[in-house]
């Protein structure tokens, strides 16, 4: 598969916020309107909603799958952590890159979420040059260039 530049695929990335902070949600926003990356950027507030999104279950049927996942480790119901380690435990979903979301620069809170197979980390407050290199971290993401494979719909919906 050679890579294109972004601009000329016909769908934005799709790309899946869980993060339950509205300011950060705001500033991951703006970050991603700098990027001049074409995106759609939907958010979950916790990891249950986000699970729900992933897995295409009531109310989220037909929601097209992410093509990154960014998410925040302190969540509510349930937490980052729990989500990630679902993600890669699930056939279906586990090849979609995880960018963790932390507020810890710390090699411990690090290694940790490496062990959760994350392809990537952003220190918080997320800004465009971490933006850049976390996406750059997965293999199939440039810096202005990206691969998309063809879409696939949520379980029994595509």
């Amino acid at each position: 598969m050679t890579a294109r530049p972004i601009e000329t695929y016909a769908r934005p990335v799709e790309l899946l916020l869980v993060e339950d902070n509205d300011g950060d949600v705001l500033l991951t926003r703006e970050t991603l309107r700098g990027a001049k990356i074409t995106n759609t950027l939907t958010v979950a507030s916790d990891g249950e909603e986000a699970l729900g999104r992933l897995k295409g279950w009531a109310p989220f049927e037909g929601c097209l799958r992410p093509d990154v996942i960014l998410l925040d480790l302190n969540l509510p119901r349930m937490d980052g952590r729990e989500l990630l380690k679902t993600i890669r435990a699930d056939p279906e979903l586990r090849a979609i890159p995880v960018i963790v979301l932390t507020g810890s620069d710390s090699d411990v809170e690090m290694l940790a979420v490496r062990r959760l197979q994350a392809d990537g980390f952003i220190v918080k407050p997320i800004d465009f040059d971490r933006l850049t290199r976390a996406l750059s971290s997965i293999p199939a993401f440039g810096f202005t260039l990206v691969v998309l494979p063809p879409k696939p719909r949520t379980r029994g919906h595509g």
